[in-house]
């Protein structure tokens, strides 16, 4: 199979954005943000499926190969392209996240935790508000009237606003025993205009903050962070909401909340739960290992993180 690089962003969101809830790990933005990362993207046309896959660099000169959220079915010609692609590059191993139903164990991978949430909520915004609002739990409703009552705002964030935000979920991350990606990553995200900023204020100070994603026909609640203060005025909810009507305002299909685990994050799903929407699941994710002793290796490290 010719091996056929696109190197054109029109021709490839054209693509990749016409496919209903598209992916935007998979969009020509996110690829210039790996870039800006330091890391060696390709976006391959392989019989008109597009996918792009990122080279991630690892300590000691290793590296691994991984597409994320691809949204067709892999065939024969396509894996041994993407196998070949790994082996030049003399990968320790070669991963893909594949579609539904869709297994690769006959072609010598191993089903792997997922990278990205496997499982997610999204709102289906064709619905009108009304019965947006009517399909919520009863409590989420109340907490967004609530901080509505109290006065909070809805602010899109400036450049200098984005400390504010960082700030704000390293806090929320340090409150659960987790740490997050660092200052530099999420400001190369963001100034990437792959993402926008939202905030919750209240008296002046910024009590929440999100960050959006708008792609093709979804718009995606990628991150957020809040503070302790204030915790009874409600305002996630409220700022949920509001990214929520400014989607449907701007003729998105879709509001993603990204990922729900009622074992891994309880909290946070029980909080997105409550605005109602449906489940979806997204395939697995598969390993295919071309060094043992360093895959071996890999997965040692990654166990103690």
């Amino acid at each position: 199979m010719e091996l056929k690089e696109i190197a054109n962003k029109e021709q490839w969101d054209k693509q990749i954005g016409s496919q209903k809830m598209s992916q935007f790990l998979q969009s020509w933005g996110w690829g210039e943000f790996q870039e800006r990362l330091g890391r060696k993207v390709w976006r391959l046309d392989l019989e008109n499926n597009f996918i792009q896959i990122i080279k991630m660099d690892l300590p000691l000169g290793q590296n691994y190969l991984y597409a994320p959220r691809l949204n067709f079915v892999l065939n024969r010609n396509i894996i041994e392209i993407l196998k070949k692609i790994a082996h030049d590059e003399k990968s320790i191993f070669l991963r893909l996240e594949l579609v539904p139903h869709q297994e690769l164990d006959l072609f010598g991978f191993k089903r792997v935790t997922s990278v990205q949430p496997a499982k997610s909520l999204l709102l289906d915004l064709n619905k009108s508000i009304e019965l947006l609002l009517a399909e919520m739990h009863q409590k989420t409703r109340y907490n967004i009237h609530l901080a509505e009552k109290k006065g909070v705002k809805l602010l899109e964030a400036r450049t200098e606003e984005f400390p504010i935000f960082y700030d704000l979920l390293v806090d929320t991350y340090r409150r659960k025993g987790k740490k997050t990606y660092s200052r530099d990553y999420f400001h190369k995200l963001y100034h990437d205009h792959l993402t926008k900023i939202y905030c919750a204020e209240y008296q002046g100070q910024i009590l929440c903050a999100n960050m959006i994603v708008f792609y093709s026909d979804t718009v995606t609640y990628l991150h957020g962070g809040s503070s302790e203060k204030d915790k009874n005025i409600m305002a996630p909810h409220l700022l949920q909401w509001e990214v929520i009507k400014k989607a449907k305002e701007l003729g998105y299909k879709y509001y993603d909340f990204w990922g729900i685990d009622e074992i891994k994050w309880p909290g946070v799903t029980r909080f997105k739960k409550g605005f109602g929407g449906f489940e979806t699941y997204y395939g697995g994710t598969w390993d295919f290992v071309l060094n043992k002793y360093w895959y071996w290796a890999y997965k040692i490290i990654k166990s103690f993180k």
